[in-house]
């Protein structure tokens, strides 16, 4: 573990000696391109800059997030005009039909959630399918930027307080226990909703006073 997180700290400062004469026009660039189709060490990239000045911290984590929403401009584009028939060769019919479902049901958070989860989360097909099942554009950056914006700002502020081993940990626990994981997230999520459907519910069902 010392030596992978040597590692992580070797690549995180050749990144950041890369974009560091950019400025934040660097990372605006970054995410940008990963947002769009390549996928780029973008977490390391905030991390590196969040750890050359840690009062910048959210401004670096609001740059990254917001050129991760224009990047996927690209992706929502891609998806509208021909996303069904790119989802249709990647996942099954049965498979397909689910993710739709939950669209139409909670379209925001189904697509929030995922855009929050680091790598190997395949976050371009939930991008497409939002697009292919006309996700308004304004809700689809919104999501995006929200679900960007909590996973870089809670990477940045973790890996800072523990060292840079910290996100090389969480990535390779989170690659190794992918599904496990999706799973209790998507367990989580279902809870949240349910008791957030319920206490409409009650809302509704209260009697008015006069």
């Amino acid at each position: 573990m010392k030596s992978l997180g040597k590692f992580l700290a070797k690549y995180t400062a050749l990144l950041w000696a890369v974009l560091k004469p950019l400025g934040l026009w660097g990372l605006f660039a970054i995410a940008i391109v990963d947002g769009s189709s390549i996928g780029l060490p973008i977490d390391l990239a905030v991390i590196g800059y969040a750890n050359s000045d840690r009062s910048r911290l959210l401004l670096y984590v609001l740059v990254a997030s917001i050129g991760e929403a224009i990047g996927s401009l690209v992706v929502y584009w891609i998806g509208y005009t021909s996303g069904g028939v790119l989802l249709r060769k990647r996942i099954s019919p049965e498979k397909l039909k689910k993710i739709e479902q939950a669209f139409n049901r909670h379209e925001f958070w189904a697509l929030m959630f995922p855009a929050m989860l680091p790598p190997p989360t395949p976050f371009k097909l939930f991008e497409l399918a939002a697009a292919a099942f006309e996700m308004p554009l304004g809700k689809f950056l919104l999501a995006i930027f929200a679900g960007r914006f909590i996973r870089f700002f809670t990477i940045s502020l973790l890996t800072l307080t523990y060292g840079p081993q910290f996100a090389h940990g969480i990535g390779d626990l989170f690659r190794k226990h992918f599904w496990w994981m999706l799973l209790a997230v998507a367990a989580g999520i279902a809870v949240w909703l349910l008791l957030r459907r319920r206490k409409v519910a009650v809302k509704d069902e209260a009697p008015e006073l006069p």
